[in-house]
């Protein structure tokens, strides 16, 4: 079969006239060089130089041989140079999955790094549970997936990017408020409101506080953070929020106390899931630094 290098060899030969020279821009011995054309010319059938020890010149039919052989590489070339821009960050546009207690308070960080750095880049955001997430990743509907862990993604990895804390929030004034730390049991005593069932956010939370549902209010639950929010805000209860959506959530509201959760952390952890052979791991590993590097700047 002609090679590639066969090729690369004869349009050496064509552009030095000169097997000696031909061989070392190719930095191979002029043995081996001749022995490549000697294949390639019996594989045609053909000659294509006529040498002596005096020089080389292009037969007729070599120069058509060459002519096409110019187009191959040309083609060649131009193949290696679109795989190596398939490689880069961002060459295809990305379905990404994000959880409802992540989306709203990691893309406004997230996005305008993004733009700044890849402007031509595309990320569709798609909002939804965690478990229907990991569902969609494993299906190939989804690129990958913003999850909050712990959380079950058996057959996927994970490439966790950032830990934080959870925050008690409530109206200024209640007890509890004037301190710097809430621990578990002192919520006990808090009417605390929480997510519906379905939210890995609550699960994360019972169990960062070492708290079953018995001891969380039974008269009311959310399906937002911010509607628990607005919930504190009406004097209905106190709720836990992750430290991410902290200043969204309250930065509006002098009324309302931050109280960091006093129990060992980080209490969640953020990563993305994609699949073990997926192949664009270059655009996940991009995003996950600019998600460090816009978490940490915030």
């Amino acid at each position: 079969m002609i090679s590639i290098k066969q090729l690369r060899y004869a349009l050496t030969v064509e552009e030095t006239l000169h097997f000696k020279h031909a061989a070392e821009n190719c930095n191979i011995s002029q043995s081996a060089l001749s022995t490549a054309l000697n294949e390639l010319e019996k594989q045609l059938g053909l000659k294509i130089f006529e040498r002596d020890n005096r020089k080389v010149q292009v037969t007729p039919i070599g120069q058509r041989v060459l002519l096409q052989a110019r187009s191959i590489i040309l083609q060649v070339d131009d193949l290696e140079h679109f795989a190596d821009i398939q490689k880069l960050p961002f060459s295809y546009p990305l379905d990404v999955g994000m959880i409802p207690t992540i989306a709203p308070y990691l893309l406004p960080k997230l996005l305008p790094v993004l733009n700044k750095k890849y402007p031509l880049a595309r990320l569709n955001i798609v909002e939804n549970q965690s478990h229907q997430l990991v569902e969609r990743v494993r299906s190939g509907e989804l690129d990958a997936a913003v999850l909050a862990l712990p959380f079950p993604f058996k057959g996927l990895l994970s490439l966790p990017f950032w830990e934080e804390d959870f925050y008690w929030i409530a109206p200024k004034g209640e007890q509890y408020t004037d301190q710097q730390e809430i621990s578990s049991n002192e919520l006990n005593y808090c009417n605390l409101l929480l997510l519906e069932e379905g939210h890995c956010l609550k699960d994360h939370i019972l169990d960062a506080c070492k708290m079953t549902d018995q001891h969380t209010s039974r008269s009311f639950s959310a399906t937002s953070l911010n509607t628990l929010i607005q919930m504190v805000l009406g004097n209905l209860g106190t709720t836990l929020i992750p430290d991410m959506a902290i200043e969204q959530l309250t930065s509006q509201h002098d009324s309302l106390s931050v109280v960091h959760l006093q129990e060992p952390g980080p209490h969640r952890q953020l990563a993305f899931i994609v699949r073990p052979n997926f192949t664009r791991l270059s655009s996940i590993e991009a995003l996950i630094d600019m998600a460090k590097q816009a978490l940490m700047k915030a």
